[in-house]
C-alpha cells in the first residue's frame, strides 16, 4: 500500500543549505569576536540552532549563546538563506508525489521563519502550504524535540502513522519516527550519513531522490 502522507526533514534531506548555514555560523562568531571551540563544518548541521551554538562555543553561558543566536539570525535571515539550493531531482520527486495525490509535510529543526522563506524562494509554495510546515518554534513554548513535533503534526493533521512515512537524513530523525511507529526512510545523500552503518535494519535507505520517488510510488 502506498503512503497517503509523506513527511520530510528539510536540511540534508530536501535542501543543501550547508554553505549558507556554515557561513552564518562563522559570521556569528566573528561578529561576537569569538573563536569557535571546534571546527565549523557540515557535520554540525541538524540540531536546533542554540544547541549547535553551545557545542561550537564550548559554553553553556546563556547570555553568550543569545548573542551568538542573534548574530547568526542577522546573517542568515537577511540574505544568507537565499544561497540555499534544493538537491538535484528533489523538485521532480516532490511534484511526482504531489501529482500522485500524496499529502506532503515538513518537520524540521530549522526555525519556522527561514523555513517558510526558503520554501517560497525555491518555488515549493504550491506543494507545501503554510499549515503543512512544522518547526520547533512554531509553538509557544517551543517543542522540546523532533519527536514531540512529529507527534503534534500527526495529531493536528489527522495523519494515520500506518499510512505515512518520514524521510530524514539523521539517525535522530529515525528515532523520532519510531516514537509513533511511523515508518522511516533515511536519505543517505544528506549530512547525517556517517551514522548509517548503525541504523536499525528495518529502516529503508534511499540513495538518491529519484530512487526515493520510485520507492514511494511503488515502482521498485
Amino acid at each position: 500500500m502506498l503512503p497517503s502522507h509523506v513527511i520530510f526533514d528539510l536540511d540534508g534531506t530536501l535542501i543543501d543549505s550547508a554553505g549558507a548555514i556554515l557561513a552564518s555560523y562563522r559570521a556569528a562568531f566573528a561578529a561576537c569576536g569569538l573563536t569557535p571551540a571546534q571546527s565549523i563544518e557540515a557535520g554540525i548541521i541538524g540540531p536546533p540552532l542554540a544547541e549547535t551554538l553551545r557545542l561550537l562555543a564550548g559554553s553553556e553561558d546563556s547570555d553568550l549563546i543569545l548573542r551568538l543566536v542573534d548574530a547568526f539570525r542577522q546573517s542568515y535571515d537577511t540574505g544568507g538563506l537565499l544561497e540555499t539550493q534544493a538537491y538535484p531531482d528533489i523538485g521532480d520527486m516532490l511534484r511526482a508525489l504531489h501529482a500522485a495525490g500524496m499529502k506532503l509535510s515538513i518537520a524540521t529543526n530549522k526555525r519556522i521563519h527561514p523555513t517558510r522563506l526558503i520554501v517560497e524562494h525555491i518555488g515549493w509554495g504550491d506543494i507545501f502550504d503554510t499549515g503543512s510546515i512544522y518547526a520547533l518554534d512554531l509553538f509557544t513554548p517551543p517543542m522540546p524535540d523532533k519527536a514531540a513535533m512529529l507527534g503534534r503534526l500527526l495529531a493536528d493533521r489527522g495523519i494515520d502513522a500506518r499510512r505515512a512515512v518520514y524521510v530524514g537524513d539523521r539517525i535522530e530523525d529515525g528515532e523520532a519516527a519510531e516514537a509513533y511507529d511511523l515508518p522511516f526512510i533515511i536519505a543517505i545523500w544528506g549530512y547525517g550519513i556517517s551514522g548509517v552503518e548503525g541504523m536499525p535494519t528495518h529502516w529503508r535507505k534511499a540513495a538518491t531522490p529519484s530512487g526515493l520517488k520510485r520507492m514511494l510510488l511503488g515502482e521498485e
